[in-house]
């Protein structure tokens, strides 16, 4: 057809030109500085900051955490290619699994696969989670509107189930606006690993982790009280990837990985009198 505007009907035949794609490289090695929180012949395991994108693309192709773990790979044995272990957002802080050989990321993603891999992460939110401790099963899928974002589904979607417990609040329990938002510190562990999967979920039980700019919430026009303001001003989601518990391939070993909480998260948890 001569329109852009024509629908296509049955029967239509379709020509899609398509462009020369210019061919993928292989991301470059790049020296910085990697927080290492344990390594052996089979595994490195690193403490990301949050700020740091872990995997290059096209708007991030250099500086990523992958580069500079494929300059350190340059020391490995002969045979050793690097191979991330599930991703962190860019703004979420905490460990991050990285398989030296394709044969160890192979083992680890069976073991993912079967649950047999620990995740456990931190979280500083917004409210009271009750009870105090429970299991978020929701479907997620691609906001159809916004294909960056996430959305709870009752159509389909990807089945998420997220453990939560509540380990420390302050502020009002009974709902009182006057004597302040509570806030909670609560521990996650994931039992299935989709896209934003702890962000959408606690936000979709009314906790919302404080400094989401995509899920979180929205300073209003009221004034604020000083922790609300606390919180707001807070430049990035408080979620942390804090343990790791699993089998070292090789040797059956159980390892279990902690990354402290980072400098950022302890200060608002102070600020909040957590």
């Amino acid at each position: 057809p001569s329109r852009p505007a024509w629908r296509v009907q049955a029967g239509d035949d379709l020509r899609v030109r398509v462009a020369q794609l210019r061919p993928r490289t292989r991301p470059a090695a790049q020296a910085m500085a990697l927080e290492v929180l344990y390594e052996d012949d089979d595994l490195l395991a690193l403490n990301k900051p949050a700020g740091l994108v872990v995997h290059p693309s096209y708007k991030n192709a250099t500086g990523t955490l992958m580069n500079g773990v494929i300059e350190r790979a340059k020391a490995w044995p002969e045979g050793s290619r690097p191979g991330l272990l599930g991703r962190l957002d860019k703004n979420t802080s905490g460990v991050v699994l990285v398989a030296k050989r394709p044969d160890v990321h192979a083992a680890l993603q069976r073991a993912m696969d079967a649950r047999r891999i620990d995740k456990d992460y931190a979280a500083i939110v917004w409210g009271r989670p009750t009870p105090a401790r429970g299991t978020i099963d929701l479907a997620l899928d691609r906001d159809p509107w916004d294909r960056r974002r996430i959305t709870v589904t009752d159509r389909g979607g990807q089945p998420a189930v997220t453990k939560y417990e509540r380990l420390a609040t302050v502020g009002s329990a009974g709902g009182d606006k006057s004597a302040g938002e509570a806030f909670s510190i609560v521990r996650c562990r994931l039992i299935t690993g989709r896209t934003h999967q702890i962000r959408v979920h606690l936000a979709a039980r009314g906790w919302p982790i404080v400094g989401d700019a995509a899920y979180g919430r929205k300073r209003g026009s009221a004034t604020l009280l000083p922790l609300d303001e606390v919180a707001h001003a807070f430049p990035r989601q408080a979620l942390h990837a804090w343990r790791l518990s699993l089998r070292q391939p090789s040797t059956n070993a159980v390892l279990e990985i902690v990354a402290p909480l980072p400098d950022d998260m302890r200060q608002l948890a102070t600020a909040l009198c957590l």
